[in-house]
């Protein structure tokens, strides 16, 4: 770690791109649902009123992707006609079977896709997440809740983390910048923001027992005003915030976002698995920061690349590290499948506040 000050930021729920996640997340689940080894690889864009599904899915029973989408912008609290995007705009699917080509390989339990992998733990938070992203997350998550309360919140919402490090240890916060669109109407701008310091950002930093930053160091809505969000002021697609659905920056990424996909998509299964294995690392004290990387070939059942990289903090040597990493899991592509549970309907709640950290995600145990 050679960073004095790190940062990372994350999206609420509503946010265009997020949108777009949890309705292929939904594609993803619905088709689980009814069959577990059904195949899905589903693209979503929102604009100002318009929704567009695309992408490849094979399932033995027909899926009603136009109300998937309705209920899902419906749930995200898009509602009033004056946001120029709602549960009524207009919407569009081009989505055919898995290419044949395909098909071939993941038939016979090879992988979906070729690509490289990576899955990082540290020991700086209880969840073995780095602490930005994991606040950064949590802030997030504490302003969608805020909507029930206070009527002029609007979706759509952003963080951003600074911590202060000092010899790779966690020191303090630096600074936070929060973003929020709200009926300027009813409120202004300073009185907003008292109510995010005060609801927002001080339980979640008393929580991680860090220091409060003065109100007057944190930023709000940097331009000022912020009155329209969501895809009325900013379209959204699939799969852009995978910085946000990983590790904050903190670590490397692989080739491919995870939402919309099934796990035979290796982007997907085998970021958990690379996940899974790094926080058992470092959860077993074998390291303090850990990073598993995989890479697979279309078709192949096995990865072809497995490497560990444990930043000069290992407690043991490498060799008993790759001996306990490589034993924890079965690395085929049905292995990760079946070792992790991964056939479950379980995928739009990933698709927000990030896939990993979350304990009840079963590549999140800790293996006993």
């Amino acid at each position: 770690m050679k960073y004095s000050v790190f940062t990372s930021e994350s999206v609420c729920a509503g946010h265009p791109d997020k949108i777009c996640d949890q309705i292929s997340d939904s594609v993803v689940d619905a088709a689980i649902s009814i069959y577990p080894k059904s195949r899905v690889a589903c693209e979503t864009l929102v604009t100002t009123n318009k929704i567009v599904l695309a992408g490849e899915v094979t399932c033995p029973k027909s899926i009603d992707f136009e109300k998937l989408a309705r209920n899902k912008v419906e749930e995200l609290g898009y509602l009033e006609d004056k946001f120029e995007f709602n549960n009524k705009a207009s919407i569009e699917v081009y989505i055919h079977q898995q290419s044949p080509d395909i098909a071939l390989g993941v038939d016979d339990g090879g992988a979906g896709d070729q690509g490289m992998m990576f899955g990082y733990a540290c020991n700086e938070t209880k969840q073995f997440m780095p602490l930005p992203i994991t606040i950064a997350h949590e802030l997030c998550q504490k302003m969608d809740t805020l909507h029930s309360k206070y009527v002029w919140l609007r979706p759509d919402g952003k963080s951003e983390v600074a911590v202060n490090y000092e010899n790779g240890k966690v020191k303090s916060i630096k600074n936070i910048v929060l973003a929020k669109p709200f009926d300027y109407s009813k409120i202004d701008n300073t009185e907003v923001k008292k109510v995010l310091f005060d609801e927002v950002i001080s339980p979640v930093l008393e929580k991680y027992k860090m220091n409060l930053i003065p109100i007057d160091e944190f930023v709000f809505n940097g331009t000022g005003k912020w009155e329209i969000g969501g895809p009325a002021s900013d379209t959204g697609v699939t799969g852009r915030k995978i910085v946000v659905d990983t590790y904050g920056g903190m670590a490397r990424i692989g080739g491919g976002c995870f939402s919309g996909k099934d796990t035979t998509k290796v982007d997907r299964s085998a970021a958990y698995a690379a996940r899974y294995i790094a926080k058992n690392i470092v959860a077993a004290g074998l390291a303090d920061r850990c990073e598993v990387q995989l890479a697979y070939v279309i078709g192949c059942v096995e990865p072809i690349v497995r490497a560990i990289e444990t930043f000069d903090t290992a407690n043991k040597a490498l060799s008993v590290i790759e001996d306990f990493a490589w034993n924890l899991l079965d690395l085929s592509v049905d292995g990760i499948n079946q070792g992790l549970d991964l056939r479950q309907a379980i995928y739009q709640k990933t698709a927000r506040y990030g896939h990993f950290g979350n304990e009840s995600y079963p590549w999140e145990k800790i293996k006993g």
